[in-house]
């Protein structure tokens, strides 16, 4: 790395991380499904959407990696939910981000 750039700093990478977890609808409405649910979901995630079972596995791996989720295997099912901690991360990070950046669209070309 050149001496004169600048490392990310770590509230910039996290959003990243969970603005990628966010970038496909489909991700949004499996957040949206189990934000639903009074408690963990135990069972199969994929007969509450309209997409191929392999599709939702590798969309909930997306999520459990960006920490928005999680989920335990207890056979024959898998229980999910949202990762408490981590989401209210996200909410304040982005709250946070977005606020800094209000200004400027004052400033912005016309």
């Amino acid at each position: 790395m050149e001496e004169n750039k600048k490392e990310y700093s770590l509230q910039q990478e996290e959003i990243a991380r969970f603005g990628k977890a966010l970038g496909h609808p489909a991700r949004i409405a499996i957040l949206h499904f189990l934000a639903s649910q009074r408690s963990c979901y135990f069972g199969d995630i994929h007969d509450e959407l309209p997409i191929a079972k392999a599709t939702v596995s590798q969309h909930l791996k997306e999520l459990k990696e960006a920490g928005l989720i999680q989920g335990e295997i207890e056979p024959p099912k898998v229980k999910y939910c949202i990762n408490a901690t981590n989401w209210t991360l996200a909410q304040k990070l982005f709250a946070t981000f977005f606020r800094e950046c209000e200004g400027t669209k004052e400033q912005c070309c016309k």
